[in-house]
């Protein structure tokens, strides 16, 4: 059977709203319910979307903006989940407000704004987490332990990507290839930032060092060919703190490419892969042979047994890990010591400054720049 129930409900009790209705956003409001909490209210992009904001969250109702929502509904926890430029904004009217907060990455636009935001959360005494939810996969976490144990021998290097296709024609649009609402990163900010947690979560090593270029393979986009600034594809070469080396390709114009986030580790006595469209299975190849370790919970390690919600066989995916972060940020709201890997608000700022390092490389021809603390 699986190892982790979250029979006590971490949500019940709670009055949840989310901001925006889009994918994310009724991933966000399936996993408050599947936590016991209660959406409250949705809040759209404009007043006149508040009704399909809800419609589409199952919530209880709409609110005009987030001034009416704090004033008149005063939910416990706020999900946000809108264009990134708003973030900071929407985070510190609810934290002010005495809310808990939920807040899509990237955190924030610039570092300078993640900053402040962080400052105000540990001020409030709130709790802010950022949805970093391929940390809990099961055999994401079966790889972190296999690693942190000393399996892979010394690591000789480490890469991966992170691969999608739904910007991949000229003609495909949207919002994060507006820098008036997504800031002056498109792919990285959005993807890219996933995978850089992923592979410091993993390794228990941190970026120090990054060299990077940075493309625009469309550089007019959407049915009135609008001019482009911002990029779709991203090469990445790093360093860790501990001097590993590792590589990836970022892209969103990647045709075939659903949504393919992969990390391989190299080592002298074993390597191990993951891949997140596959993540019911662990590749494992030493000089002897190769196997594909599969989601068990009565083989897997300790720490990722908790994490494994459903007998073998039974696969788990994208939304499980959702439930799974919410729940735990949840728990932390109650005022429970947050669970293991749960990516806080200081997450959020590590992302957006990696973000920064590489806009900045890529914008001197690859230079090598080392990450702000």
């Amino acid at each position: 059977m699986g190892g982790r129930r979250f029979t006590d409900e971490p949500g019940r009790g709670l009055r949840a709203a989310v901001l925006g209705g889009g994918m994310i956003g009724t991933a966000h409001a399936e996993s408050a319910r599947r936590a016991g909490a209660t959406v409250a209210a949705a809040v759209g992009s404009t007043s006149a979307r508040g009704g399909v904001a809800a419609e589409a969250t199952g919530a209880e109702r709409s609110a005009a903006d987030i001034d009416e929502l704090l004033r008149e509904v005063r939910p416990d926890v706020v999900h946000v989940c809108t264009p990134n430029v708003t973030h900071p904004g929407l985070a510190r009217a609810c934290l002010e407000s005495g809310a808990h907060v939920i807040c899509e990455k990237p955190l924030a636009p610039t570092a300078e704004d993640a900053v402040w935001l962080t400052e105000l959360v540990e001020a409030s005494g709130r709790v802010c987490t950022v949805p970093f939810v391929y940390r809990f996969h099961p055999m994401a976490r079966e790889m972190r332990a296999r690693v942190a144990e000393g399996e892979p021998g010394v690591i000789a290097a480490v890469h991966g990507g992170y691969l999608q296709d739904w910007m991949s024609r000229a003609r495909d649009d949207n919002w994060r290839a507006q820098p008036e609402q997504a800031g002056e990163s498109q792919t990285f900010a959005d993807i890219g930032s996933h995978w850089c947690d992923f592979l410091e979560f993993v390794l228990g090593d941190r970026i120090a060092t990054v060299s990077a270029g940075a493309a625009t393979t469309h550089p007019r986009r959407g049915p009135d060919a609008r001019a482009v600034s911002t990029e779709d594809t991203v090469t990445l070469q790093l360093r860790t703190e501990s001097a590993l080396p590792a590589t990836a390709v970022i892209s969103q114009v990647a045709a075939g490419r659903k949504n393919h986030m992969f990390l391989e580790v190299s080592g002298t006595d074993s390597s191990l892969r993951f891949e997140q469209e596959t993540p019911e299975q662990l590749w494992q190849g030493t000089r002897a042979d190769t196997r594909t370790l599969l989601r068990d919970p009565g083989t897997l390690s300790p720490q990722a047994q908790p994490y494994s919600l459903h007998p073998a066989g039974h696969p788990q995916g994208y939304q499980d890990c959702f439930d799974t972060f919410v729940a735990d940020s949840y728990a932390a709201m109650r005022g429970n010591e947050p669970a293991d890997g749960l990516p806080t608000v200081s997450d959020g700022l590590r992302s957006v400054r990696i973000t920064e390092a590489v806009l900045r490389s890529a914008g001197r021809d690859g230079s090598w720049v080392r990450v702000g603390q």
